[in-house]
Protein backbone atom coordinates (compact mmCIF):
# COMPACT_ATOMS: atom_id res chain seq x y z
CA UNK A 1 0.00 0.00 0.00
CA UNK A 2 1.11 3.18 -0.97
CA UNK A 3 1.90 5.87 1.96
CA UNK A 4 -1.11 7.84 3.39
CA UNK A 5 -0.98 11.49 4.25
CA UNK A 6 -3.46 15.04 3.97
CA UNK A 7 -2.55 15.05 0.28
CA UNK A 8 -3.37 11.53 -0.70
CA UNK A 9 -5.68 10.58 -3.59
CA UNK A 10 -8.56 9.14 -3.01
CA UNK A 11 -10.02 6.55 -5.74
CA UNK A 12 -12.41 3.03 -5.79
CA UNK A 13 -14.59 0.70 -6.38
CA UNK A 14 -18.05 0.98 -5.47
CA UNK A 15 -20.97 -2.33 -5.57
CA UNK A 16 -22.10 -5.35 -3.90
CA UNK A 17 -20.55 -7.28 -2.91
CA UNK A 18 -16.79 -5.82 -3.27
CA UNK A 19 -14.90 -7.35 -1.15
CA UNK A 20 -13.60 -10.20 -3.45
CA UNK A 21 -12.09 -7.53 -5.97
CA UNK A 22 -8.78 -7.49 -7.56
CA UNK A 23 -9.06 -3.57 -8.60
CA UNK A 24 -7.97 -2.43 -5.34
CA UNK A 25 -4.36 -4.85 -5.57
CA UNK A 26 -4.17 -3.89 -9.42
CA UNK A 27 -4.62 -0.15 -8.94
CA UNK A 28 -2.49 0.70 -5.78
CA UNK A 29 0.03 -1.74 -7.76
CA UNK A 30 0.04 1.17 -10.41
CA UNK A 31 -0.01 3.84 -8.24
CA UNK A 32 3.21 2.42 -6.21
CA UNK A 33 5.47 1.61 -9.49
CA UNK A 34 4.50 5.45 -10.35
CA UNK A 35 4.86 6.74 -7.14
CA UNK A 36 1.60 8.91 -7.16
CA UNK A 37 0.42 9.83 -3.86
CA UNK A 38 -3.25 7.76 -4.58
CA UNK A 39 -5.26 5.01 -3.08
CA UNK A 40 -7.97 2.82 -4.29
CA UNK A 41 -10.05 1.05 -1.67
CA UNK A 42 -13.62 -0.86 -2.03
CA UNK A 43 -16.68 0.83 -1.10
CA UNK A 44 -19.19 -1.48 -0.48
CA UNK A 45 -22.58 0.44 -1.60
CA UNK A 46 -26.16 -0.28 -0.91
CA UNK A 47 -27.98 2.76 -2.27
CA UNK A 48 -25.52 4.08 -5.10
CA UNK A 49 -27.50 7.74 -5.08
CA UNK A 50 -26.71 8.08 -1.91
CA UNK A 51 -23.05 6.56 -2.17
CA UNK A 52 -22.39 9.26 -5.22
CA UNK A 53 -23.27 12.06 -2.62
CA UNK A 54 -21.13 10.92 -0.01
CA UNK A 55 -18.35 10.13 -2.47
CA UNK A 56 -18.16 13.80 -3.74
CA UNK A 57 -18.22 15.41 -0.69
CA UNK A 58 -14.97 13.36 0.79
CA UNK A 59 -13.18 14.59 -2.26
CA UNK A 60 -13.22 11.48 -4.29
CA UNK A 61 -11.14 11.69 -7.61
CA UNK A 62 -12.55 8.74 -9.52
CA UNK A 63 -14.73 5.47 -8.85
CA UNK A 64 -15.08 2.16 -10.62
CA UNK A 65 -18.63 1.08 -10.99
CA UNK A 66 -19.26 -2.66 -10.87
CA UNK A 67 -22.17 -5.00 -10.30
CA UNK A 68 -24.69 -4.35 -9.60
CA UNK A 69 -25.19 -0.58 -10.11
CA UNK A 70 -23.52 -0.31 -13.80
CA UNK A 71 -26.61 0.80 -15.19
CA UNK A 72 -28.31 2.24 -11.78
CA UNK A 73 -25.85 4.77 -11.91
CA UNK A 74 -26.43 6.14 -15.28
CA UNK A 75 -29.50 8.80 -13.96
CA UNK A 76 -27.61 10.03 -11.47
CA UNK A 77 -24.80 11.65 -13.45
CA UNK A 78 -24.15 14.57 -14.45
CA UNK A 79 -22.55 13.75 -17.85
CA UNK A 80 -21.63 10.28 -19.80
CA UNK A 81 -20.02 9.15 -22.80
CA UNK A 82 -21.98 9.20 -25.74
CA UNK A 83 -20.81 5.39 -26.18
CA UNK A 84 -21.43 4.50 -22.58
CA UNK A 85 -25.02 6.20 -23.04
CA UNK A 86 -25.52 3.50 -26.38
CA UNK A 87 -24.29 1.07 -23.77
CA UNK A 88 -26.65 1.91 -20.99
CA UNK A 89 -24.11 1.06 -18.39
CA UNK A 90 -20.61 3.04 -16.58
CA UNK A 91 -18.13 1.32 -14.90
CA UNK A 92 -16.33 4.28 -14.34
CA UNK A 93 -16.79 7.88 -12.91
CA UNK A 94 -14.56 10.89 -12.74
CA UNK A 95 -15.21 13.72 -10.38
CA UNK A 96 -14.05 16.91 -11.02
CA UNK A 97 -15.29 20.40 -10.07
CA UNK A 98 -18.71 18.87 -8.11
CA UNK A 99 -19.59 17.00 -11.17
CA UNK A 100 -19.36 13.63 -12.15
CA UNK A 101 -18.75 12.23 -15.45
CA UNK A 102 -19.65 9.07 -16.34
CA UNK A 103 -18.02 6.24 -19.28
CA UNK A 104 -17.57 2.38 -19.87
CA UNK A 105 -13.99 1.18 -20.41
CA UNK A 106 -15.72 -2.84 -20.06
CA UNK A 107 -15.20 -2.07 -24.18
CA UNK A 108 -11.83 -0.68 -24.14
CA UNK A 109 -10.43 -3.91 -22.14
CA UNK A 110 -12.07 -6.22 -24.49
CA UNK A 111 -10.87 -4.51 -27.60
CA UNK A 112 -7.65 -3.91 -26.19
CA UNK A 113 -7.15 -7.68 -25.19
CA UNK A 114 -8.26 -9.06 -28.52
CA UNK A 115 -5.78 -6.55 -29.97
CA UNK A 116 -2.98 -8.13 -28.83
CA UNK A 117 -3.76 -11.25 -31.25
CA UNK A 118 -6.12 -9.82 -33.85
CA UNK A 119 -6.47 -6.77 -35.78
CA UNK A 120 -10.27 -6.20 -34.99
CA UNK A 121 -11.08 -4.43 -37.82
CA UNK A 122 -13.09 -5.86 -40.60
CA UNK A 123 -12.86 -9.20 -37.99
CA UNK A 124 -15.27 -11.40 -38.15
CA UNK A 125 -16.27 -12.08 -34.72
CA UNK A 126 -18.79 -14.17 -32.62
CA UNK A 127 -19.74 -12.97 -29.48
CA UNK A 128 -21.63 -15.31 -27.00
CA UNK A 129 -23.92 -14.12 -24.65
CA UNK A 130 -26.51 -10.83 -24.34
CA UNK A 131 -26.33 -9.59 -21.17
CA UNK A 132 -24.64 -6.56 -20.02
CA UNK A 133 -21.00 -8.03 -20.79
CA UNK A 134 -21.70 -9.06 -24.45
CA UNK A 135 -23.50 -5.46 -24.60
CA UNK A 136 -20.51 -3.53 -23.47
CA UNK A 137 -18.05 -5.90 -25.92
CA UNK A 138 -20.66 -5.99 -28.84
CA UNK A 139 -20.40 -2.13 -28.82
CA UNK A 140 -16.83 -1.88 -28.64
CA UNK A 141 -16.31 -4.79 -31.52
CA UNK A 142 -18.24 -2.47 -33.36
CA UNK A 143 -16.80 0.60 -32.92
CA UNK A 144 -13.32 -0.60 -34.29
CA UNK A 145 -14.95 -1.48 -37.22
CA UNK A 146 -15.74 -5.44 -36.62
CA UNK A 147 -18.07 -7.83 -38.31
CA UNK A 148 -19.64 -8.99 -35.32
CA UNK A 149 -22.20 -12.06 -34.63
CA UNK A 150 -24.36 -13.09 -31.75
CA UNK A 151 -25.17 -15.69 -29.94
CA UNK A 152 -27.46 -16.29 -27.10
CA UNK A 153 -29.73 -19.04 -25.29
CA UNK A 154 -32.78 -16.29 -24.85
CA UNK A 155 -33.83 -15.23 -28.54
CA UNK A 156 -35.77 -12.16 -27.20
CA UNK A 157 -33.18 -10.29 -25.29
CA UNK A 158 -30.63 -11.68 -27.94
CA UNK A 159 -32.44 -10.69 -31.24
CA UNK A 160 -32.95 -7.15 -28.99
CA UNK A 161 -29.51 -6.21 -28.66
CA UNK A 162 -28.22 -7.71 -31.97
CA UNK A 163 -30.79 -5.32 -33.70
CA UNK A 164 -29.01 -2.15 -31.19
CA UNK A 165 -25.79 -3.45 -32.68
CA UNK A 166 -26.73 -3.58 -36.25
CA UNK A 167 -25.86 -7.68 -36.02
CA UNK A 168 -26.70 -11.13 -36.82
CA UNK A 169 -28.39 -13.17 -34.00
CA UNK A 170 -27.98 -17.15 -33.82
CA UNK A 171 -29.60 -19.34 -31.58
CA UNK A 172 -26.57 -20.32 -29.49
CA UNK A 173 -27.49 -24.52 -29.26
CA UNK A 174 -27.77 -23.77 -32.83
CA UNK A 175 -24.20 -22.80 -34.04
CA UNK A 176 -23.33 -25.53 -36.58
CA UNK A 177 -21.60 -23.92 -39.48
CA UNK A 178 -20.59 -20.74 -38.24
CA UNK A 179 -17.35 -19.54 -39.26
CA UNK A 180 -15.23 -16.66 -37.83
CA UNK A 181 -11.86 -15.56 -36.77
CA UNK A 182 -12.50 -15.09 -33.16
CA UNK A 183 -14.76 -16.80 -30.98
CA UNK A 184 -15.71 -14.25 -27.35
CA UNK A 185 -17.52 -15.61 -24.95
CA UNK A 186 -18.92 -12.84 -22.94
CA UNK A 187 -21.48 -15.19 -20.41
CA UNK A 188 -20.65 -16.89 -17.32
CA UNK A 189 -21.00 -20.30 -18.13
CA UNK A 190 -17.74 -22.06 -17.26
CA UNK A 191 -17.77 -19.63 -13.89
CA UNK A 192 -16.74 -21.67 -10.87
CA UNK A 193 -18.41 -23.53 -9.14
CA UNK A 194 -19.45 -25.06 -12.83
CA UNK A 195 -16.17 -24.93 -14.45
CA UNK A 196 -17.19 -27.87 -16.61
CA UNK A 197 -19.65 -26.44 -18.89
CA UNK A 198 -19.18 -24.67 -21.51
CA UNK A 199 -20.75 -22.31 -23.73
CA UNK A 200 -19.38 -23.29 -26.92
CA UNK A 201 -20.15 -27.34 -26.90
CA UNK A 202 -20.65 -28.79 -30.32
CA UNK A 203 -18.84 -26.04 -31.37
CA UNK A 204 -15.65 -26.68 -34.43
CA UNK A 205 -13.56 -24.68 -31.95
CA UNK A 206 -10.49 -25.01 -34.77
CA UNK A 207 -12.50 -22.95 -36.78
CA UNK A 208 -11.62 -20.55 -35.01
CA UNK A 209 -8.07 -18.59 -35.10
CA UNK A 210 -8.82 -17.06 -31.73
CA UNK A 211 -10.67 -17.22 -28.59
CA UNK A 212 -11.29 -15.57 -25.46
CA UNK A 213 -13.30 -15.73 -22.28
CA UNK A 214 -14.10 -13.32 -20.04
CA UNK A 215 -14.61 -15.84 -17.26
CA UNK A 216 -11.35 -15.24 -15.32
CA UNK A 217 -12.53 -17.92 -12.28
CA UNK A 218 -11.61 -20.95 -12.82
CA UNK A 219 -8.98 -18.56 -15.27
CA UNK A 220 -8.46 -21.68 -17.48
CA UNK A 221 -11.84 -22.05 -18.51
CA UNK A 222 -13.09 -25.78 -20.27
CA UNK A 223 -13.56 -23.42 -23.09
CA UNK A 224 -10.13 -22.09 -23.04
CA UNK A 225 -9.13 -25.72 -22.91
CA UNK A 226 -10.72 -27.38 -25.60
CA UNK A 227 -9.80 -24.30 -27.94
CA UNK A 228 -6.07 -24.34 -26.84
CA UNK A 229 -6.37 -28.38 -27.87
CA UNK A 230 -7.89 -26.87 -31.25
CA UNK A 231 -4.88 -24.86 -31.99
CA UNK A 232 -6.37 -21.68 -31.16
CA UNK A 233 -4.90 -18.87 -29.63
CA UNK A 234 -6.48 -18.12 -26.41
CA UNK A 235 -6.93 -15.39 -24.30
CA UNK A 236 -8.47 -15.83 -20.47
CA UNK A 237 -10.39 -12.91 -18.40
CA UNK A 238 -7.58 -11.59 -17.00
CA UNK A 239 -7.13 -9.73 -19.89
CA UNK A 240 -9.95 -8.33 -20.11
CA UNK A 241 -9.94 -7.11 -16.30
CA UNK A 242 -5.96 -6.05 -16.68
CA UNK A 243 -7.11 -3.23 -19.57
CA UNK A 244 -10.34 -1.91 -18.79
CA UNK A 245 -8.60 -1.25 -15.47
CA UNK A 246 -5.43 0.25 -17.32
CA UNK A 247 -7.88 2.23 -19.27
CA UNK A 248 -9.41 3.59 -16.14
CA UNK A 249 -5.99 4.27 -14.60
CA UNK A 250 -5.14 6.41 -17.99
CA UNK A 251 -7.86 8.17 -18.10
CA UNK A 252 -7.65 9.21 -14.09
CA UNK A 253 -4.10 10.15 -13.86
CA UNK A 254 -3.36 11.10 -17.45
CA UNK A 255 -0.46 9.19 -17.63
CA UNK A 256 0.08 5.47 -19.32
CA UNK A 257 -0.46 2.67 -17.30
CA UNK A 258 2.09 -0.04 -16.25
CA UNK A 259 0.35 -2.93 -18.07
CA UNK A 260 3.43 -5.77 -17.20
CA UNK A 261 3.43 -4.94 -13.23
CA UNK A 262 -0.76 -4.57 -13.03
CA UNK A 263 -0.57 -7.77 -14.76
CA UNK A 264 1.75 -9.48 -12.53
CA UNK A 265 -0.19 -7.97 -9.73
CA UNK A 266 -3.39 -9.78 -11.32
CA UNK A 267 -1.36 -13.14 -11.75
CA UNK A 268 -0.31 -13.00 -8.07
CA UNK A 269 -3.46 -12.66 -6.43
CA UNK A 270 -5.10 -15.42 -8.21
CA UNK A 271 -1.96 -17.48 -7.82
CA UNK A 272 -0.94 -17.89 -11.52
Amino acid sequence: MPRIDGRTEIYGIMGSPVSHSLSPAMHNRAFEVLALNKVYVPFAVADPAAALQGLKTLGVRGVSVTIPYKEEIVPCLDSIDPLAARIGAVNTLVFESGRVHGLNTDWLGANRALAQATELNRSRILLLGAGGAARAIGFGLKEAGAQVFLASRTPERGRRLAGELGCEWHDLRQLKGIRADVLVNATSVGMAPKEEESPAAGLDLASFRVVMDIVYAPLTTRLLREAAQAGCQVIDGLEMLLFQGASQFETWTGLEAPVSEMRLELRARVGK
